[in-house]
């Protein structure tokens, strides 16, 4: 399995979840087992020996390799939410994104000045929702941030704005906006 089989499996979804954005769907990828793998051994090859004690996945999908990857390099699984998900205190950062704007929260007790934290998403568009989770993570005290992305978005400046933000960013692979 390579990149670009990986990629060549993400379907394009033209106009969701508004008019003019071209959607990039990763549950096709997902749902082929070898590409799932994959992307598992990856993000743990990349990230296993550089001390993470927390992987924190950013709602949804997010969800969906984030603790795979804790439980592989020994580290914990902390979710960064929409309002009104989390059952405890919580601290929030809200943002802009390509088509509209956003909260998320994290529980105020799940990271502290130990941590050295894996932020984790499935695509890095335009940087506003990592930025907000680096944000968030920030105001926790961590050591620590590296951030991964599945995919980039290539041509939308996500990474510049996240520059200087984190101590690490990275994604597994780049797609052209109309690719």
């Amino acid at each position: 399995m390579t990149a670009e089989q990986v990629k060549q499996s993400i379907r394009n979804v033209p106009d969701f979840p508004v008019k003019g954005i071209q959607f990039k769907d990763i549950t096709t990828a997902l749902a082929k087992p070898e590409c799932l793998c994959w992307m598992r051994d990856e993000l743990v090859n990349k990230y296993k020996n550089l001390g993470i004690t927390k992987v924190v996945g950013i709602e949804s999908r997010g969800f969906i390799l984030a603790p795979a990857v804790a439980m592989e390099i020994g580290a914990g699984f902390v979710p960064i939410r929409k309002p009104g998900k989390l059952p405890a205190q919580t601290v929030e950062v809200s943002y802009a994104k390509e088509y509209g704007t956003d909260v998320i929260q994290i529980h105020k007790d799940a990271l502290s000045a130990d941590d050295v934290v894996l932020i984790h998403d499935d695509i890095l568009a335009t940087g506003g929702s990592m930025a907000a989770a680096i944000e968030l993570v920030k105001k926790l005290g961590v050591k620590k941030i590296y951030v991964n992305c599945l995919i980039e978005l290539e041509g939308l400046n996500g990474r510049k704005v996240l520059e200087g933000k984190a101590d690490d960013i990275s994604c597994l692979f780049g797609i052209e906006v109309d690719e």
